[in-house]
């Protein structure tokens, strides 16, 4: 802005350069005192101000964002030898940065400006230039103090579990600089986990649902879609099984906020992300299930030995559906219903008779405190495993901390730990004792073959697949005649003709067989 021209001796004119960043709004280091003190001390030294630069919200850490700035610096150059001076309540509204304070120096230097501080001791005499630089140094070590107690900070609240970005991933919200369940979204996240750990959903599907069921995630204001990417992004996250992960201080620590999954968990879904990567191995397979057809690929045709695929045959009012033979003869066809109802005829004729199911149950409780055995050495081993693994990358991250291994070989080796790890908490998860409860396996299988036709009609695809493949391995084939060609494993056929004088024989000595 313009001020008045009033009448000098000697002519010395000036500008003001005024600024004031957020922080300091807030603590009421305003504009207006600057202005007011520049100006008593311009008309102490003579000078008659001519022209105003305020500059508010800017920080001085960087001379970049200040257009301000650079306004005055324009000024300064259009005018050349007829302003004298540029007053500033101090030094730092200049600069933080030393080099780009003296830079800046020496830009009006060139057009006859020297820089007067209305606080501090500046002038054109080399002592003054010298405190002058002196102060400019000041400056930037007051910044770097800072900044260095900020990052400390940061670091202090990472290593002690706390979220230092102010963000989180979807699932979890922000209060008081604390991850906190979200409300609404914590249900359907912990649902999509569980839902991708089964391995029938690609990362495709699993956006699509996440979409439909309403998810969306938030950056800033703004509301985005899931997309297949961001799916892959969100499943890849330690922060759900409650690990803090960092770029910056290459360690992982243990959080303060609440786990929304388990570590067996968190590394199943890895090894079935990683079952869609060609550079890796799959340690889990994807499931391709179609609830239409829960007999495809699993049915063969009778002709040709191919598996049969399901689809859709347009009739005149309706549509029907049918399997049919995908080999070279694609003349074996049946409608779906016309199959699994053979199917389940056929369940039904290999049912096994109460007696020898009761045999196999008490079979099954031997058996059981053999393995169980077996089961807490795998276990065991798997603990030691994954507590080796944390140790080493403890020490790999000491290293690297210390400059002993670069950030390549440090990527390189946590990689390795990083799989090992992924193989050791999937052994250890199918080798889960718990899941072993003798009670519930012996009720379950009791259900399972007390009427395997009925037990094919409850069951989910994925039962399906394991029944079926149980009791006959070579599959099913159907035949032109409309019939259904079947071999019992051995396996099962040992169910339904179980030896009871062999069972009792072979039972170690003290051996408590459950009474049936």
């Amino acid at each position: 802005m313009k001020l008045n021209n009033a009448v000098y001796a000697d002519g010395k004119k000036a500008v003001l350069y005024l600024r004031v960043s957020t922080e300091e709004q807030v603590d009421n280091f305003s504009l207006g005192t600057q202005e007011e003190i520049c100006r008593k001390e311009a008309e102490k030294r003579g000078y008659q101000v001519i022209e105003m630069f305020r500059e508010e919200g800017r920080s001085a850490k960087s001379i970049t964002g200040r257009p301000i700035l650079i306004q005055l610096l324009e000024y300064c150059r259009k005018h050349k030898h007829a302003v004298q001076a540029v007053f500033v309540y101090r030094l730092d509204r200049i600069s933080r940065i030393t080099a780009d304070y003296l830079a800046i120096r020496k830009k009006l230097t060139e057009n006859g400006v020297t820089i007067l501080s209305a606080t501090e001791p500046t002038g054109d005499s080399p002592t003054e230039k010298l405190v002058e630089t002196i102060l400019a140094g000041f400056a930037q070590l007051d910044n770097d103090i800072r900044s260095e107690r900020s990052r400390n900070g940061l670091k202090a609240r990472f290593l002690s579990g706390m979220i230092v970005t102010g963000q989180v991933p979807l699932g979890y919200a922000v209060q008081a600089g604390y991850a906190v369940k979200d409300d609404k979204t914590w249900d359907l996240m912990k649902k999509s986990w569980d839902l991708m750990a089964t391995g029938t959903k690609s990362l495709q599907e699993m956006a699509d649902l996440m979409n439909v069921w309403g998810m969306k995630e938030r950056r800033g204001k703004r509301e985005f879609i899931i997309r297949a990417q961001r799916v892959d992004v969100l499943f890849r996250n330690k922060f759900y099984m409650g690990i803090l992960t960092s770029k910056t201080y290459l360690e992982e620590v243990k959080a303060q906020h609440v786990p929304m999954i388990t570590d067996e968990q968190f590394y199943r879904v890895q090894a079935i992300l990683d079952g869609r990567n060609p550079n890796k191995v799959a340690l889990a397979k994807r499931n391709h299930a179609n609830p239409d057809f829960p007999l495809r690929r699993i049915v063969r045709c009778g002709v040709c030995g191919m598996g049969m695929t399901g689809g859709w045959s347009k009739g005149r009012h309706a549509k029907y559906a049918y399997y049919r033979c995908c080999g070279v003869c694609k003349g074996v066809a049946a409608k779906s219903e016309i199959l699994e109802n053979s199917v389940v005829q056929t369940l039904k004729q290999v049912t096994p008779k109460k007696e020898c199911l009761n045999l196999f149950i008490t079979f099954l409780y031997r058996t059981y405190h053999q393995r169980l055995s077996r089961l807490q050495k795998i276990k065991t081993e798997a603990d030691q495993e994954i507590a080796t693994l944390k140790a080493l990358r403890k020490t790999l991250v000491e290293k690297n901390l210390a400059g002993v291994y670069s950030d390549e070989v440090y990527k390189e080796q946590n990689a390795v730990i990083e799989d090992r790890m992924t193989k050791a908490h999937i052994v250890k998860d199918d080798a889960t004792i718990d899941k072993y409860n003798i009670e519930d396996v012996t009720t379950f299988i009791r259900t399972l073959l007390a009427d395997l036709g009925e037990t094919y009609k409850r069951s989910s695809l994925s039962q399906i697949k394991v029944l079926l493949g149980s009791i006959f391995p070579s599959g099913l084939a159907w035949n032109q005649n409309g019939t259904l060609n079947r071999q019992i494993s051995p396996l099962y056929q040992s169910i339904c003709t179980i030896d009871t004088n062999a069972l009792f024989s072979s039972a170690p000595s003290g051996t408590m067989l459950e009474p049936t």
